[in-house]
């Protein structure tokens, strides 16, 4: 096939006639995975299955986020107090303004979501008055100011030119007095608190903020602190200053990076007008750790054919009897399968692997023990939690998900670490063990299978034995006491390494032969039904027939996606998108470009072929070449190749983004040159 390009070595072969058309990730899904027969189903049960734990993770989120909201509530009523119950100007200059530096960190998922939880809990428990804005829309202080009035507010507000353009003078000249139109402000908040300035003519008229109870704060939240404009923002901080007699008005920094950021970003002259304090985040090691669990999910979906069956119980049973024969010979090749089959009778084996009809039947009993085996294995699984996770040093881990992936592996009870666990155990006073064996039986409570609430019989009929023992007396016998105590006396004048063998041994004897107190009868007996119910329902998922169904265990995918090797992550999808997109219209030969390629991945092949300097319009002549012929021009044309204002603009942004991954710089040794920052070619 003929090629055509400016650029050597980049081979572009024209698109098919028809409209280019963009795969979602349903079409994705269901067109390039294993099964594809099935696949709309399966789809739709991760789809649902996704939406859970999004809302599960929000849950957590929510949940790891709770400590800092309180605490910044705490902040915010002790400020609105502090203002209306005592002496303001002792405490802080009348210039001060109330601040709170929220560091999230980079690694939060979504700080919108946190912040749309602190303006709830806010405008619920101190204040109506709430209003968050962000960089994007304020690209000028009119702006600002108009954005934060309309959502305090409530209606449209209008900012006159004029007089925004008084008050950024005010950066330049801090004495003078400041009109601007955050006066309006003041006059619709002391209608909504029913406290307007009536002073006596010739009289100074008093701090409306001190006139009675209710002055909530007005609190302003800026969402992204270091992407606004330090200057929009020192001009803001200085008109607000100059309102805070009148209006009880309170910051909340939303910061990424550092708390540094303010120095940075604010004077002194600015930075000592705010009366800050820090508020840092926790970390979001947890949260990560849960989603990341859940990473897994769509890889299984695509990958596993037969993950239709994973999915509530009485769905399970109807998409067994919806299964084609394709289906069926799938589950006669699970390797659980066949070790099931090898466990039955010759004429079962031939039925199981000739009858269709009668391998639907046995896969609906197989479905029915699977679910049985998930009621009874995460109750079981969370009292062995709460148990070990109060032991020192964590033996079984301290977080729940550790202690699942152990008993994922292997039978965790023949493990070093379970029988040191049960050693532990056995060293608790009575209050400790009593204390954990009730939260054992509290998480059994709402459990609905028979064998759990049998359990649960027995656990609570064991607790009423316990509290028994408090009105029961025990007397140790003095002769086992005797027999300690002596030896200890006796060693005491001996020196012989012999003797002092021997005496060692008998005490070894002394404890043996020592009669058991009814606590520690009890105790060991407690611990003995702890352990049955552990072997009983926490055998590893492999065991239990199907368990490919509902469990994905190539763990060698996994963690090639999670990997953090970024540099090679970006190369290789820049020089194959499909080895991420997996889309089969990106499939191309060793150096050629795919017509549906991104431009951005156009634009990285042309950069490979140049030199250490890249001149930008040889650049751009080549991209616009490129283009033509994936959008099925004509190569004969006259406007083949052209460079039009759309294609301009898609390589300025191609090229940007490369800036900004690293792989090019600007040169001042020639303007219209680039510098390569990385090395090799094609």
């Amino acid at each position: 096939m003929s090629t055509s390009s400016v650029s050597k070595g980049c081979f572009v072969f024209k698109p098919s006639a028809k409209k280019k058309k963009t795969l979602s990730l349903a079409d994705h899904f269901i067109h390039g995975c294993e099964g594809a027969e099935n696949s709309e189903k399966r789809f739709k049960l991760c789809q649902d299955l996704w939406d859970q734990i999004k809302m599960d993770t929000e849950v957590l989120q929510d949940e790891l986020n709770r400590n800092i909201l309180d605490s910044l509530l705490d902040f915010t009523r002790k400020c609105s107090s502090t203002r209306q119950h005592s002496d303001w100007a002792s405490q802080m200059r009348a210039s001060e303004i109330p601040t709170a530096a929220l560091v999230l960190g980079v690694n939060v998922p979504d700080h919108d979501m946190t912040f749309q939880s602190l303006s709830d809990l806010l405008q619920q428990s101190v204040t109506p008055h709430v209003a968050s804005v962000q960089a994007k829309e304020c690209g000028a202080l009119k702006h600002l100011i108009k954005r934060v009035l309309e959502r305090l507010m409530g209606t449209v507000v209008t900012v006159d030119d004029e007089v925004v353009l008084e008050a950024e003078q005010t950066s330049a000249q801090h004495h003078k007095s400041v009109h601007c139109s955050l006066s309006t402000l003041c006059d619709w908040y002391n209608t909504k608190t029913k406290k307007s300035n009536t002073g006596t003519p010739g009289k100074k008229r008093s701090s409306p903020v001190r006139d009675g109870p209710q002055q909530p704060p007005v609190v302003i939240i800026f969402k992204d602190l270091e992407a606004f404009n330090p200057r929009i923002l020192q001009d803001f901080i200085l008109i607000c200053s100059r309102y805070i007699e009148r209006l009880p008005l309170m910051f909340i920094f939303g910061i990424a990076t550092s708390p540094s950021t303010i120095q940075h970003m604010l004077p002194h002259s600015v930075s000592s007008l705010l009366c800050i304090e820090l508020f840092q985040s926790l970390s979001c090691t947890q949260h990560l750790a849960t989603v990341i669990d859940k990473l897994a999910l769509l890889e299984h979906f695509h990958s596993q054919p037969l993950s239709v069956l994973c999915c509530k119980k009485e769905e399970a049973l109807l998409n067994v009897m919806q299964l084609d024969h394709l289906d069926l010979e799938r589950i006669r090749h699970l390797l659980s399968f066949k070790r099931y089959v090898e466990n039955q009778e010759p004429q079962e084996q031939v039925d199981l692997l000739t009858d269709d009809t009668h391998l639907k039947e046995v896969c609906q009993k197989l479905i029915k023990d699977l679910h049985k085996y998930h009621k009874n294995y995460y109750p079981i699984l969370r009292c062995l939690h709460t148990l070990t996770s109060s032991l020192p040093r964590y033996p079984l881990g301290k977080q729940i998900r550790e202690l699942h992936l152990i008993c994922l592996e292997k039978n965790v009870w023949e493990s070093e670490d379970y029988q040191s666990a049960m050693k532990l155990l056995k060293m608790l006073a009575k209050d400790e063990l009593i204390a954990l064996l009730q939260r054992c039986a509290e998480i059994l409570q709402p459990a609905k299978s028979k064998k759990i609430k049998s359990a649960l019989v027995q656990l609570e009929d064991m607790l009423a034995k316990f509290k028994q023992l408090d009105t029961v007396a025990a007397e140790p016998p003095p002769t086992v006491e005797d027999s300690i105590t002596s030896p200890l006396k006796h060693l005491q004048k001996k020196t012989d390494l012999a003797q002092l063998q021997k005496t060692l041994l008998e005490m070894n004897e002394s404890r043996r032969a020592k009669k058991l107190s009814p606590f520690e009868v009890l105790r060991n007996e407690a611990l003995e039904f702890i352990d049955s119910l552990v072997k009983c329902h926490l055998s590893p998922p492999e065991s239990q027939v199907l368990n490919e169904v509902c469990y994905y265990t190539s763990s060698a995918t996994v963690r090639r996606h999670l990997n953090a090797t970024p540099r090679t992550s970006i190369q290789a999808a820049l020089n194959s998108p499909f080895y991420y997109l997996q889309n089969d219209r990106l499939k191309t030969e060793d150096g050629t470009v795919s017509n549906a390629a991104p431009d951005i991945c156009i634009v990285y092949k042309l950069h490979l072929e140049c030199g250490r300097l890249i001149n930008l319009y040889d650049w751009l002549e080549a991209f616009a070449t490129v283009v033509s012929a994936a959008e099925g021009n004509d190569p004969d044309s006259d406007n083949f190749g052209k460079v039009d204002e759309i294609k301009h603009a898609r390589f300025i942004r191609a090229v940007s983004e490369l800036e900004f991954l690293g792989f090019i710089k600007s040169t001042k040794q020639k303007t219209d040159h680039v510098a390569r920052l990385t090395w090799g070619g094609c």
